[in-house]
This record gives C-alpha cells, sequence and structure tokens, in this order.
C-alpha cells in the first residue's frame, strides 16, 4: 500500500465502525450531521482532555510523570472522531487532503505576512 492510500484506509476503517455502531452518514439530513459534529465535537473535547492528563500540566502535584504511550493512543483516538467528523460532513480522504494543502498554504502565507492581526477573509478560498 503506498503512503498515498493510508489516510483513505483510515477513511474507510472509521466509516466501517460507524456502520457496525449504526451511523451512516450518506444518509444523515441535516439535523442529523448538526447532531452528529456536536457529538464528535464533544467527543474530541473529552480526548483532548485525556490528552492533556497525560502531560504533568499540574504545577502543584509532584506525582506526575508524562505518559508516552497513552499520549500517543489518544492521538489517534482524536484520528478517530475527527475522521467521523469529516464524513459527518461528506468529507473523503482526499476531500480532506485537498482542503489541507490549501489550508496549510494560507497558513504560510499569513506567517510570511507576519500575522498581525486575524481576518477570516483568506479562509474563504479554501474550498472543495
Amino acid at each position: 500500500m503506498s503512503h498515498q492510500d493510508w489516510l483513505e484506509e483510515m477513511f474507510e476503517r472509521q466509516a466501517a465502525f460507524n456502520q457496525r455502531i449504526g451511523l451512516d452518514c450518506s444518509k444523515l439530513d441535516d439535523a442529523g450531521r448538526q447532531q452528529w459534529l456536536l457529538n464528535y465535537c464533544r467527543a474530541m473535547t473529552q480526548e483532548l482532555a485525556e490528552l492533556t492528563d497525560c502531560v504533568p500540566w499540574k504545577w502543584w502535584a509532584k506525582y506526575q510523570k508524562f505518559d508516552l504511550q497513552n499520549a500517543r493512543v489518544e492521538v489517534v483516538d482524536l484520528f478517530h472522531f475527527l475522521i467521523s467528523a469529516a464524513e459527518v460532513l461528506g468529507l473523503t480522504a482526499r476531500d480532506v487532503h485537498n482542503l489541507y494543502m490549501q489550508k496549510n498554504k494560507v497558513n504560510f502565507q499569513r506567517q510570511e505576512k507576519g500575522y498581525t492581526e486575524k481576518n477570516e477573509e483568506d479562509n474563504k478560498a479554501v474550498k472543495l
């Protein structure tokens, strides 16, 4: 399998898993999309909290240690929910790649210009 197929395989596997739990993103109406997107946002928020807990962030607690292994697993959990959210929005792996490449270019342009003020106008050109 080529490197280019890895993201597509992840999307396919996540779609299969979602169907196993009863979610077929292709059959969602707008209300369903909103509900599932909110579900995945909440899940990602929790996974981010779990990732944060892998890092000794409590400056007052001396017992904490960096948990590299669990941090890696939490990042992968985030991918599960992020891919699911993308699928709820009707995005394929190629769509995500194309949008990523466009947004990455915007981010580099912002840095080249100093990014001294918030302006979302350049995001309007990032589209399928």
